[in-house]
């Protein structure tokens, strides 16, 4: 386990010793298998579905709406962030809605999405896109804000055009706070997807899990929610590695 710190070594400790108390508890019959199976039948399931390949068209399906709307929200919302940065008077008219935006029942519009775009991945990519484009958007405005006077004022001394203080000084000295927004895009939109094709699709990653919930089958619906947090996590684990190699480029700040 070199380079993992001891505080990860202790996390993963923990995470070993509740699945393994879990394990134990479900072959030993404490706990009800129509509520909850043993770890290693959820992995079991999991690797059946892959094997199988019954399930591959509804995966590429969420993982594509999934993409889009992070692409979207990434995008946008780093324009978005921006706008705000450089007109702070729409800042200030912004801000009540920003600070209440998680507050509103996203779902909601879900009606007026299939008006606006029919009954296809449409509507569930507008989920996913609004619930991750403020993150984004927000973690870029914070970006902004907390690059130094200092390096500002050395670019200017340097006498860089705008475009390349931006590239070499600003977008350099944000990079801690877009990998954030990144990250929390990612999450929302899957958040958003997911949650979608569970109430209100007839096909995806949600909508299976919700069938098999339904259908009192166990071991297709952990199995596929094992697919699915491992997909995520291993996302998660690529962009930190990403996120710390670059910072060791900048020499580990």
């Amino acid at each position: 386990m070199k380079g993992v710190s001891r505080a990860g070594r202790i996390r993963l400790l923990v995470v070993v010793v509740l699945v393994l108390a879990l394990e134990t508890a479900c072959r030993a019959g404490w706990i009800d298998p129509v509520a909850v199976i043993a770890p290693s039948a959820m992995v079991q399931g999991a690797w059946r579905l892959l094997a199988s390949g019954q399930y591959t068209k509804d995966i590429f399906l969420t993982l594509s709406n999934v993409a889009i709307a992070c692409a979207l929200a990434v995008v946008t919302g780093f324009a978005l962030g921006w706008l705000l940065y450089r007109l702070p008077r729409l800042r200030r008219a912004a801000d009540p809605l920003l600070a209440s935006y998680y507050s509103v029942p996203t779902f909601v519009f879900y009606p007026l999405f299939i008006v606006l775009f029919g009954l296809n991945r449409w509507p569930l990519v507008a989920i996913g896109f609004i619930f991750a484009v403020v993150a984004m958007a927000l973690s870029t405005l914070q970006g902004f804000e907390r690059v130094p006077r200092a390096l500002r004022r050395t670019a200017r001394a340097m006498r860089l055009s705008h475009r390349q203080e931006l590239l070499h000084v600003v977008l350099p000295s944000c990079a801690p706070y877009l990998f954030t927004g990144l990250k929390l895009s990612i999450a929302y939109a899957f958040i958003g997807v997911i949650a979608g094709e569970f109430v209100l699709s007839g096909a995806g990653f949600g909508f299976d899990i919700a069938f098999a919930y339904n259908s009192f089958d166990n071991a297709t619906m952990y199995g596929l929610m094992i697919l699915l947090l491992g997909f995520v996590g291993g996302l998660n684990m690529l962009l930190y590695s990403w996120e710390r190699r670059l910072y060791l480029r900048r020499g580990g700040r």
